[in-house]
């Protein structure tokens, strides 16, 4: 008798303790369902393509400018030319300079007959490549509300001087300053010394010829 009652017990006492787990199953996946039903907004985010904005970097700077070049031995005329450069970094630059000054002889050709030039006025041009450290760069302030980037500057650098059927190397070396107005538009003084040899009345000598120039600049 003890034997048939025990198993029946066990199988029951089992069933029993299953029972619990199972509803708690079956609750889950209506209570989460019924929380989903309560969400008013469900959030559907999707993965957008953004473009970056261009910001041009201006590393080139154009430029014009008018002056003054004393060449030796023929008293000073007006100069004009343009620049290309290139800023290296934010302390180095290179640039190319192309000039040209209208030469005069008169004053010769009232001690000598005919002159030292092959006519009586010949062009003068010269053609640089440079290199330049900006020595100063900071602020210019105009009264307590108004302030422009400036930079002071140092250039040495080759090229060629052409004048009077004559091709010469040519040193160049000088400073400068420049005062940016805006980011892209600046006004520039610059004073250089071009150094070369002039066969002059059938004598090769070192000549210099100081020039002064003041001028816009555009950056790129």
């Amino acid at each position: 008798m003890r034997s048939s009652i025990t198993p029946s017990l066990t199988l029951t006492l089992a069933l029993a303790a299953a029972a619990p787990a199972a509803l708690a199953a079956d609750a889950r996946p209506a209570d989460a369902k019924a929380q989903q039903d309560d969400q008013v907004i469900v959030p559907q985010v999707e993965r957008r393509d953004l473009g970056l904005p261009h910001y041009p970097s201006n590393d080139f700077e154009f430029g014009l400018y008018l002056g003054g070049m004393n060449v030796q031995n023929f008293g000073t005329s007006a100069t004009a030319g343009g620049r290309l450069g290139y800023h290296l970094t934010e302390d180095w630059f290179v640039e190319a300079t192309y000039g040209q000054v209208k030469i005069s002889d008169e004053t010769f050709r009232r001690i000598l007959p005919g002159g030292v030039l092959n006519r009586v006025y010949e062009r003068l041009q010269t053609y640089d490549l440079s290199v330049g450290y900006n020595v100063i760069q900071g602020e210019a302030f105009f009264g307590t509300h108004t302030a422009k980037l400036y930079n002071a500057y140092v250039t040495g650098g080759i090229g060629n001087t052409v004048f009077d059927g004559q091709r010469m190397q040519t040193w160049v070396y000088g400073v400068g300053s420049e005062l940016f107005l805006n980011d892209w538009f600046g006004v520039r003084v610059d004073a250089r010394n071009h150094l070369y040899h002039l066969d002059l009345l059938g004598e090769r000598k070192l000549n210099q010829s100081y020039e002064l120039t003041a001028g816009v600049s555009v950056l790129f």
